[in-house]
């Protein structure tokens, strides 16, 4: 008597799909989602359980350097080209939930979650244009009035986008288009997402597939982003972005003083140390405009992770800190964000 054979589950085709990327095969890689969905594997699942699964596994192999950026953008590549793939294999079910348009904010590269997102709402039945990367507000806000969709999808992942996200949503939302927003930019609970105004937020791609399949709240125009946050009026946010600059020399030249090492650097060891202060400026203006210390600080510690993975002490974060802080003495909130993630790298 013969054997039955044995479907392939979700964390074998997950397995698969990450020995086919880690090594750079992208024809095993299709093969893996070509050959699943052949054997009558939910699409869906194979997007977000094994394509998604892997894609994020691929960012914390990163951040614990076990990947380098060139293994992470190459797997990245293939992860994308794969979904191609379901275009070829499946047949589409034709609209008929509305339309929806799904784009990145101005400056994030990180595509690959509206990507995904696009795909999961295509085969739940949404008519969808998926505008891709870094979308500028202007252009957005052009093709939402030429289209007219039901909705926005908002991606964001890195959260030193959010006052970009903020006009941008509001631009939709002057557009009389409702915006559901999603990724790891607008926080875990999507505090970020209610904070900027947002008509929805989603946690993944099926709970914003699942909210999209209800009409969200039609948009409340003729308010200003200063109107969302109140705090912005002591301006500090604004000098300090401002300034940025300004600071990043002062606290590099503070360093050189405080480590005389420095004085010995390449002119790539500058660039990376300036690249990093450089971080540390534009996440904590951030924090300054949406007004929350634990954007600062939990940025801070995600830091320090990954400088220790890297075998870089986590401790030389604080002198930049220090003087830093320095510099900002006249700004209360400002000083109040860099005495916590002090205290936070301290404990």
């Amino acid at each position: 008597m013969s054997t039955p054979t044995r479907t392939p589950g979700v964390a074998e085709h997950a397995d698969r799909l990450w020995d086919a990327v880690t090594t750079g095969d992208e024809y095993a890689a299709g093969d893996v989602v070509v050959r699943a969905l052949e054997d009558g594997a939910d699409p869906e699942s194979l997007l977000l359980d094994v394509i998604g699964a892997v894609q994020r596994k691929v960012g914390l192999e990163w951040a614990a350097n076990r990947l380098t950026v060139a293994q992470e953008h190459a797997a990245t590549a293939i992860n994308d080209r794969v979904i191609a793939t379901f275009g070829y294999v499946l047949k589409r079910p034709e609209p008929h939930l509305g339309r929806v348009t799904v784009a990145c904010v101005d400056g994030e590269w990180h595509a690959m979650p509206a990507r995904l997102l696009s795909e999961v709402l295509r085969l739940r039945g949404f008519g969808v244009d998926y505008l891709g990367a870094q979308v500028p507000a202007q252009h957005l806000v052009a093709h939402l009035h030429r289209t007219g969709p039901d909705a926005v999808a908002l991606s964001g992942s890195i959260a030193t986008r959010l006052p970009t996200a903020h006009a941008t949503i509001t631009a939709c939302q002057a557009a009389a288009t409702p915006v559901i927003a999603g990724g790891a930019a607008f926080g875990p609970d999507g505090r970020y997402a209610r904070l900027l105004g947002a008509e929805a937020w989603a946690p993944d791609a099926r709970a914003a597939a699942d909210r999209l399949a209800e009409p969200l709240p039609r948009p409340h125009t003729g308010h200003q982003p200063i109107d969302d946050l109140p705090h912005l009026a002591d301006q500090e946010y604004t000098l300090v972005s401002r300034g940025s600059g300004r600071l990043v020399k002062a606290v590099l030249a503070g360093l050189e003083e405080r480590i005389p090492a420095m004085r010995a650097y390449t002119d790539l060891q500058r660039q990376h140390t300036a690249e990093d202060v450089a971080h540390i400026v534009e996440f904590l203006a951030t924090a300054l405009y949406v007004g929350d210390e634990e954007l600062f600080t939990g940025f801070l510690t995600w830091t320090a992770g990954i400088l220790t993975a890297r075998g870089v002490p986590a401790a030389s974060l604080v002198p930049a800190l220090e003087l830093l802080e320095a510099e900002l003495r006249d700004f209360p909130r400002a000083t109040g964000l860099l005495r916590a993630a002090r205290t936070g790298l301290a404990a």
